[in-house]
């Protein structure tokens, strides 16, 4: 008896350091991909400051080609991350990432209202199925109880992008601004477009779809870890998608990421403006002080992430992260100046980026792995959906109405829905046994 304890012991002790050295190859790679992803995406945010007025577009206009990219995501959403199952991440993961840096540099030459949609809409048909492909690959290497870390790992990217993105947009704008006869909007779209064209190539050379073709682990590590992914989850439902999609719970936490993305995405698109509109011109220096909120984001969300996995505890640490971003969204419009402004701002984005990983890692616990591929495809498609439609609303809210914290009031009502929804997901079927001495 006390050598096979001892035998189980060893062999946990080896699993874990198996998960380190698969996490160390593959997740940094995977992060700066979804790194250039975000800020590809929300750059638009930036350049509003510079391209609104100087192609005369009205907030209305901007909330649209702001949320139309999520409307070609959505669309092509659940066959992108289909087709990835078929041919492989490497490849397909590859060609999303080349086209998608494409038609962000492209961005640089949009001259209407109408090019700026379609540039937008194209743009999200290009990004299509990158993350839930990403999530889907995460799958092929690390086990349920592995991945929350994993995933607010990943995650972290979110907020990096702005600590880091939100500066440098800022001084491109400013420093390059007239250079060669462009604006600085148009240097920004040409500059932030090329990495992701860079890392699409490099993903045929760094990433591995199957373990058996992992060049990085041995003959027995490929065994063991083959055998600790294999090993299936007491609470994992039998469903296959297609009856997933009967099934009210994959429908519930489609509405569940609705809720989350739409207060997420509205501060994002929507707080560069905010804080102009609050008294500070310098495109800079909104970038400074954009990456301050997503500064705090970034270490919350590895603490969440840790305490979650720790206790095995999912449901109350993705509401109450949820019910303090729509906290910091209901005081920031009452806040007297620039430094509590900013201070609200802070809470809110600390509330919300810290609810995407602790989101994330429930679907697996629910779903089969047959019904992983097309149902986190599903699931991401919601948050398209509130991509497109929160951005929208905000603009056309601030166009047509006078009483400017209507749009900050909504998406707070949005997460706080969301919130009180999570308590329909019984304990059982999410949270896991603590995790002791891991």
């Amino acid at each position: 008896m006390l050598t096979s304890t001892t035998d189980v012991m060893q062999g946990d002790i080896a699993d874990e350091t198996l998960f380190k050295k698969v996490l160390w190859r593959v997740l940094p790679f995977l992060l700066i991909c979804y790194f250039f992803a975000y800020l590809d995406r929300v750059n638009v945010a930036f350049a509003k400051l510079q391209m609104a007025e100087q192609l005369r577009f009205s907030d209305v206009v901007y909330g649209l080609g702001a949320g139309i990219f999520f409307i070609g995501y959505f669309i092509f959403e659940i066959p992108s991350n289909l087709i990835l199952e078929r041919v492989g991440a490497r490849r397909w993961i590859a060609r999303i990432m080349i086209t998608w840096g494409v038609l962000s540099a492209g961005m640089a030459f949009v001259t209407s209202a109408n090019q700026f949609y379609v540039m937008r809409f194209l743009l999200g048909v290009a990004e299509a199925g990158f993350f839930p492909g990403i999530l889907l690959y995460l799958s092929y290497w690390f086990p349920d109880e592995k991945r929350g870390r994993v995933v607010a790992l990943l995650m972290a990217a979110v907020p990096v992008s702005t600590i880091i993105g939100a500066p440098m947009s800022g001084t491109i704008m400013e420093g390059l601004k007239g250079a060669a006869g462009l604006g600085g909007w148009q240097w920004l779209f040409l500059i932030e477009g090329v990495p992701s064209l860079i890392l699409g190539v490099a993903c045929l050379f760094l990433l591995t779809d199957r373990i058996q073709d992992a060049a990085f682990l041995s003959s027995q590590e490929k065994q063991r870890l083959a055998a600790a992914l294999g090993r299936p989850s007491e609470h994992r439902s039998s469903h296959s998608f297609t009856q997933s999609l009967a099934h009210g719970r994959l429908w519930h936490l489609a509405f569940l990421y609705f809720c989350i993305a739409a207060g997420n995405l509205g501060v994002a698109f929507w707080m560069p403006t905010i804080l102009k509109e609050a008294g500070v011109q310098s495109a800079s220096t909104i970038g400074w002080l954009t990456a301050i909120p997503y500064l705090c984001a970034s270490v919350a969300m590895i603490f969440v992430g840790r305490s979650a996995d720790a206790s095995g505890e999912r449901r109350l640490h993705l509401a109450v992260p949820m019910l303090v971003g729509a906290f910091g969204l209901i005081i920031s419009f009452w806040m007297p100046n620039i430094p509590t402004i900013l201070l609200a701002l802070t809470i809110a984005t600390v509330g919300l980026t810290t609810s995407l990983p602790m989101f994330w890692p429930l679907p697996s616990t629910i779903l089969s792995r047959s019904a992983m591929a097309g149902g986190l495809a599903l699931l991401n498609s919601a948050g398209a959906l509130a991509g497109f439609a929160g951005p929208y609303a905000i603009g056309w809210i601030r166009t047509n109405t006078t009483y400017a914290a209507l749009p900050l009031y909504m998406l707070a009502g949005v997460t706080i829905i969301g919130a009180l929804s999570v308590w329909a997901i019984r304990p059982s079927e999410v949270n896991r046994p603590p995790e002791v001495n891991r």
